[in-house]
C-alpha cells in the first residue's frame, strides 16, 4: 500500500472542499482532497448551477410578458429542449475535466476515490480497481461530504424509484405529470421549474409552501404556483406510494385522495453523508451530523478533524459553507503556524454569519430573497422588536420594473439596539437587493446610519427609503 503525508487530507472535493484545500495552500501548507464523485460536487452539477439554469429561462419569459412592446414580441413557449440543453452546458455535461483542472493549478493534489478514517490523522483511500492509498495528515483532517436526500419511510416508496433533487436537475425529459412530496425550497423550485416546461404539477406540501419564510412570502408564491396550473395541497400528507406495470407513480395521501404522475420527487429534508467515513475509528457515530465548536473543529474529535458545509448542519447552503471553508483553512493555518487564533465573535477563524446572517434566495415566481431572523424567530430569540413592511409595487423602481408589480418587503428592527436582525424581499428579481441587506446585518450598521445610504433613483432599491419612512427616523 502507497502511503502519502499531506499537511491537511480533505474529505469531498465539492466547493466546500476544495475551499477548505484553496485556504491551505494559500497559507502555505500542502493539501490533498478524495472525492468519490464528480470534484465540484452537489453544487455544480445536480443542485445550484444546473437547477437555476432550468428557472432562468422561464423567468426572463415571464418578465417579458409584463413589459408592453417586449410582451408583444413573444410568440410562443418555452423551448423545453433548449433549456435542457442551457442546463447541461452549466452542469458541464456531468464531467469535471475543468474543475479538476483548477485543482492542479491551485497545487491541491486530488484522489478518487472513497476515503476512509482508520486512526488518527490517517484516510485511506479505495479507488474504482479497488486499489488503496493511505494518506496521512500533519495537521488535520476535514470532512467536507455534504449531505444527500432524505428518503422518508414511506410504504413502497423506495420501490417506485422516486426522483430525489439530483434527477430533477439532470432530468433528460420533462414528465406529463409530476408529483412533488415537500413544501420547501427544492420542492418550490422544481414545482415552478416543471410547471413552466408543461408538466401538470402535484405538490403535496406537508405544512406550508417554504414553511421556514415569512408568511407573506410563503403565501404569494403558494399564490403564484396554483395561478401556473400547480395543484398545491396544503396538509396532504403521502402514506403510501406505488409504481405499476405501466410506469404510473400512485400517490396515496392520509386524506385518501390518490395523485397519479409518471415520476415522483422526493423533497422532504436533507441527511449527512458521512455513513461510511470510518468515524467509528474515532469514537463518533457513522451517518450522524457532526457537531462542531466555534472554529468548527468536530467536537470529540481528537482536536485534529474537522468538518465544514452542511455535515455540520449549521447551515445547508453552498454558499454559507465556502464561507466555512475559509474559516477552517486560515485557523488549520494558524495553529499549524503558532499564529493567534481569532475566535472571538466576528474573528476571521469562526463562522459567526452562520448564527443571524445568513442570506438565502429562492428561485420561485416570486423570488423571495431573505437574511437573518423572521419576525417569529427574533421574537422567540428574546428580542424587542419592530417589524416594517412596505408594498414593493409602489416604489417607482418596481413599477417600471414590470407592469403589474406584485412584491412585499419587510424589515425586522431589534428596538434595543436600533439595527436591522432580518429582511426579506419578496418579487420579482429580488435576489440582487439581499446583499445590502446583509451588510447592514453584519456590520450592524444604526438605522440612524441607513438615512444617509441613499438608494438611487429609480431602482428597486428605493425600497431602503420607504422602510426607513415607515419605520419613522
Amino acid at each position: 500500500m502507497t502511503t502519502i503525508e499531506y499537511d491537511v487530507v480533505v474529505i469531498g472535493a465539492g466547493p466546500v472542499g476544495e475551499n477548505v484545500a484553496d485556504r491551505v495552500v494559500r497559507g502555505g501548507l500542502t493539501a490533498a482532497v478524495i472525492e468519490r464523485e464528480l470534484v465540484g460536487g452537489e453544487c455544480s452539477y445536480w443542485a445550484c448551477m444546473p437547477t437555476k439554469a432550468l428557472l432562468r429561462s422561464a423567468s426572463a419569459l415571464r418578465a417579458a410578458r409584463h413589459l408592453p412592446g417586449a410582451r408583444e414580441a413573444v410568440t410562443g413557449n418555452l423551448d423545453a429542449a433548449a433549456v435542457l440543453a442551457r442546463r447541461d452546458s452549466f452542469a458541464a455535461h456531468w464531467k469535471d475535466d475543468g474543475q479538476v483542472s483548477w485543482l492542479d493549478s491551485a497545487g491541491i493534489a486530488l484522489h478518487r476515490g472513497h476515503g476512509r478514517i482508520v486512526a488518527a490523522r490517517v484516510v485511506e483511500v479505495t479507488d474504482a480497481d479497488g486499489g488503496t492509498t493511505r494518506l496521512t495528515a500533519r495537521h488535520a483532517v476535514v470532512v467536507a461530504t455534504g449531505s444527500g436526500a432524505l428518503l422518508p419511510d414511506i410504504p413502497g416508496l423506495r420501490e417506485a424509484a422516486p426522483w430525489s433533487s439530483r434527477e430533477a436537475a439532470s432530468a433528460h425529459s420533462v414528465p406529463r405529470r409530476l408529483a412533488i412530496i415537500g413544501g420547501g425550497v427544492v420542492a418550490s423550485e422544481m414545482a415552478t421549474a416543471f410547471a413552466a416546461l408543461g408538466s401538470s404539477v402535484t405538490m403535496l406540501a406537508r405544512d406550508r409552501v417554504l414553511p421556514t419564510v415569512e408568511p407573506f412570502a410563503s403565501e404569494l408564491v403558494t399564490d403564484s404556483l396554483r395561478a401556473a396550473g400547480v395543484s398545491v395541497r396544503v396538509g396532504a400528507a403521502a402514506v403510501a406510494v406505488r409504481r405499476d406495470e405501466s410506469g404510473t407513480v400512485h400517490v396515496v395521501t392520509a386524506e385518501g385522495e390518490p395523485v397519479d404522475a409518471d415520476e415522483v420527487l422526493v423533497a422532504v429534508g436533507r441527511t449527512p453523508n458521512t455513513q461510511d467515513l470510518g468515524l467509528e475509528t474515532v469514537g463518533l457515530t457513522p451517518g450522524a451530523w457532526l457537531p462542531v465548536d466555534d472554529t468548527l473543529r468536530v467536537v470529540g474529535g481528537g482536536g485534529w478533524l474537522y468538518a465544514a458545509g452542511d455535515v455540520n448542519r449549521r447551515v445547508l447552503l453552498t454558499h454559507q459553507g465556502k464561507y466555512q471553508a475559509r474559516a477552517v483553512g486560515d485557523v488549520i493555518v494558524a495553529r499549524a503556524t503558532g499564529e493567534a487564533v481569532e475566535d472571538g465573535r466576528w474573528g476571521r477563524h469562526v463562522a459567526t454569519a452562520d448564527e443571524r446572517a445568513v442570506p438565502q434566495v429562492v428561485f420561485t415566481d416570486p423570488e423571495i430573497a431573505s437574511v437573518g431572523l423572521t419576525a417569529a424567530a427574533a421574537e422567540a430569540a428574546g428580542l424587542r422588536v419592530r417589524v416594517v413592511d412596505h408594498d414593493l409595487g409602489a416604489v417607482a423602481g418596481a413599477a417600471l420594473h414590470a407592469d403589474g408589480y406584485r412584491g412585499r418587503a419587510r424589515m425586522v428592527v431589534d428596538e434595543d439596539r436600533g439595527v436591522i436582525v432580518g429582511c426579506t424581499f419578496a418579487g420579482p428579481d429580488v435576489a440582487e437587493l439581499i446583499h445590502a441587506a446583509t451588510i447592514a446585518i453584519v456590520g450592524e450598521v444604526p438605522l440612524d446610519r441607513l438615512w444617509h445610504a441613499v438608494p438611487a433613483y429609480p431602482t428597486v432599491s428605493e425600497v431602503w427609503l420607504r422602510l426607513l419612512e415607515t419605520y419613522g427616523r
